[in-house]
């Protein structure tokens, strides 16, 4: 038996739910549409990405800061931390906000019906669900037909090929919010936002927390001077860093896990009560049967897609963390979700990854946004750039806090803003001006001329600009 729609999604998570919207939007209601998806509603974001690792973030920052307080005359708090408690308070936040936001809302779009299971491809048009139980072979005995598709299926943490390691009982960002109780020591494979995210979060819980990190230095997508000022601020919280590091093995004894580690500085036994793997991520496209679909991916399984988010199948699309691209973001997944709808009905739109900013939730954050100085000298021959301390920005001198830094890249043959990176508090929270000004080709003269509030973290992006033209040593508050 074939149910025939008007479109199909395979997936439930960021994009996946972008699109349905958008092509109800676009329809007016009158498409019908399947989504066929498995696990918790919502996928990667609400579940197991962005919002349990933030609620673990603020719960630690509010448990350490008390007893490290920024100000002079400010006594020492010790709060007292009930860790299965705290986390029982995430996963109810996780079940709130999937519901809310996920089931709730798609309860409200009587056009789209919800099918539980994995997808596979039988054709270019046709999936069938490979996960239920109503046959003996796993097969449902229905298929699912539409002349447009969208793939959105997202993907999962993946480990490396380490000896040793499937023996040994590790977690990953996906599992790690079943913990009911906190380790007291922690070793994190993986140098990234996922890993020093987690890493600051426990280490701020008063786990020991050691990182091992392949690359030369941590956030390697970061500027070296970023990079370098983050490490050493979480070194001064207590993390202990292994950089450039190989791990010859994995191994248990008792109740340890020993991660054998290979540096320039020679061998170190790691022990820990619990691992986190936090490598990189891994399609979940190996199901699909895409060549049935005549769709193809890269060498490990990520769709191509082009600027429409089309895939080599002209009527399959493709959007979200299971596509071949730099930045694996939910409200990227979102925007790539709304511009594949857009081209399935006939409504042309291109998805813009130059002005799409990325962050690290650590304290003090990462924000970034555009081109990076080497890749602008790299393009060009040459690249302007504005480099300012954190201590010249007022406002990070009130909250005693000016351990940062602010960079804005410029072309230097136009002036136009083409890139930023910053390393400051909240700087999740004002990368976007940043963003703007990439993407609507603003100049720094362009942001010097708008008047900012004072005394803001923002006004740092202000002050940076009028870096590029002058002394900001020899500047007064406010000057314009």
């Amino acid at each position: 038996m074939t149910q025939k729609f008007d479109d199909i999604i395979i997936g439930r998570g960021a994009a996946a739910f972008s699109a349905a919207i958008k092509l109800t939007e676009i329809s007016g209601g009158e498409d019908s549409i399947a989504m066929i998806g498995s696990g918790p509603m919502g996928g990667t974001c609400v579940n197991v990405g962005c919002v349990p690792s933030k609620y673990l973030l603020e719960a630690s920052h509010s448990l350490y800061y008390p007893a490290h307080p920024l100000f002079t005359g400010i006594g020492k708090t010790h709060p007292k931390l009930d860790f299965g408690s705290m986390m029982s308070g995430l996963r109810e936040l996780v079940a709130r906000q999937r519901r809310d936001k996920y089931e709730t809302v798609i309860d409200g779009y009587p056009n789209v019906s919800v099918f539980e299971g994995k997808a596979r491809f039988i054709s270019p048009q046709e999936v069938e669900i490979i996960s239920r139980a109503e046959s003996n072979d796993g097969h449902s005995g229905v298929t699912y037909a539409a002349d447009r598709i969208l793939v959105a299926t997202g993907s999962r943490p993946t480990a490396p090929p380490i000896e040793g390691l499937d023996a040994v009982d590790y977690i990953t960002s996906d599992t790690v919010w079943n913990l009911n109780e906190r380790p007291d020591r922690l070793t994190v494979i993986g140098g990234g936002a996922i890993g020093l995210e987690l890493g600051q979060a426990f280490s701020h819980f008063g786990t020991e927390v050691s990182v091992v990190e392949s690359m030369p230095r941590i956030m390697s997508q970061a500027d070296g001077d970023i990079s370098e000022l983050l490490q050493r601020r979480l070194e001064s919280e207590g993390m202990k860093f292994y950089i450039k590091a190989r791990i010859n093995r994995v191994r248990k004894k008792g109740d340890e896990q020993i991660t054998e580690v290979i540096t320039a500085a020679g061998r170190s036994e790691v022990r820990s009560d619990a691992l986190l793997v936090a490598t990189g991520r891994a399609p979940n496209t190996e199901l699909l049967n895409l060549e049935a679909a005549k769709v193809a991916t890269d060498s490990r399984g990520f769709i191509k897609t082009d600027s429409s988010m089309r895939t080599t199948n002209p009527s399959i699309y493709a959007a979200g963390d299971c596509i071949s691209k730099k930045l694996m973001l939910e409200t990227l997944a979102g925007r790539e979700g709304v511009v594949a709808a857009s081209n399935m009905l006939g409504h042309p739109m291109q998805i813009d990854y130059a002005a799409a900013p990325w962050a690290v939730f650590t304290s003090p954050q990462i924000a970034a946004v555009g081109l990076t100085e080497e890749e602008v000298t790299r393009m060009l021959g040459s690249c302007s750039v504005s480099s300012l301390s954190l201590d010249r920005v007022p406002k990070a001198g009130i909250l005693n806090d000016t351990e940062g830094l602010v960079k804005l890249v410029a072309n230097p043959l136009n002036n136009k803003i083409v890139g930023a990176q910053l390393l400051a508090p909240l700087a999740t929270e004002y990368i976007m001006e940043a963003a703007t000004a990439v993407k609507l080709g603003l100049t720094y003269d362009d942001i010097i001329n708008t008047t900012h509030v004072f005394p803001t973290l923002a006004e740092s992006i202000k002050i940076a600009s009028q870096a590029f033209v002058r002394d900001v040593e020899t500047m007064s508050c406010c000057v314009e």
